[in-house]
């Protein structure tokens, strides 16, 4: 049985999709996943799994709508994809220097190259825009709260559907899988 983490799209952010991390914690837990556990307050919970990533994420994201009426996208990685998403990170030095400015949002698949430099036409300041292994990788130097880069951009642009993390929480994510 391998540790995997499930990150929950828009999940106590801004006042939307709330959901107690306790209750995220017995759902999966009554899934039969092993010893789930979550990590902030923001839709990551790390638990046993034998079943592929799709299967995991097929079955939170039904069970999180019929019994939470929670309707949101669901990504799994294990911990050998969370290290491979450092490992082939473009922008190290900025993750070293700011990781809660730089990002990893995690797609529904693999960007196309094309997309990824339409993504990086709209960009207006500071922020950058790499593709890795099912990311992109973001670096907003200024600040991401007010950036033009938003989330809704960067899907509608890729035609991928994500969730981002800073660098801090993927390493909390990496220390929980591995």
């Amino acid at each position: 049985m391998r540790r995997v983490a499930a990150l929950l799209k828009a999940v106590n952010v801004g006042g939307q999709g709330k959901l107690p991390m306790a209750d995220l914690t017995s759902l999966v837990s009554d899934l039969g996943y092993q010893a789930p556990r979550t990590l902030l307050a923001s839709g990551n919970v790390v638990f046993g799994a034998d079943e592929r990533a799709g299967e995991i994420e097929a079955r939170l994201q039904a069970a999180l709508a019929g019994r939470l009426g929670l309707s949101t996208q669901v990504l799994v990685r294990d911990g050998a994809e969370f290290e491979a998403i450092v490992a082939a990170n473009p922008f190290q030095a900025m993750a070293a220097d700011d990781p809660a400015h730089t990002l990893v949002m995690f797609l529904d698949g693999q960007p196309g190259e094309e997309a990824v430099a339409a993504v990086r036409s709209r960009i207006v300041g500071p922020e950058e825009i790499a593709a890795g292994p099912a990311c992109v990788y973001l670096t907003y130097p200024a600040t991401v709260g007010t950036s033009k880069l938003t989330g809704a951009l960067i899907e509608r642009l890729l035609g991928r559907r994500g969730t981002a993390r800073n660098w801090n929480t993927v390493f909390k994510l990496i220390a929980l899988t591995t």
